[in-house]
């Protein structure tokens, strides 16, 4: 999973757009924001390896 991504100035205000509503939803703590994001991120992980697993039979 080491794979950088750049971003131009329209896909990062984007993020940043989105970034902010996570936080807004978790009441300003980014902490708790990015752990939530951690988490999420671990499923969808756990989901694409099972799909790429199922392809390579």
């Amino acid at each position: 999973m080491d794979h950088i991504v750049t971003l131009d100035s329209r896909q990062e205000a984007a993020l940043q757009s989105i970034a902010d509503r996570f936080i807004t939803q978790h009441k300003g703590d980014a902490v708790k924001a990015l752990k939530e994001m951690i988490v999420l991120n671990g499923h969808l992980q756990e989901k694409l390896d099972a799909v790429e697993s199922r392809h390579r039979v």
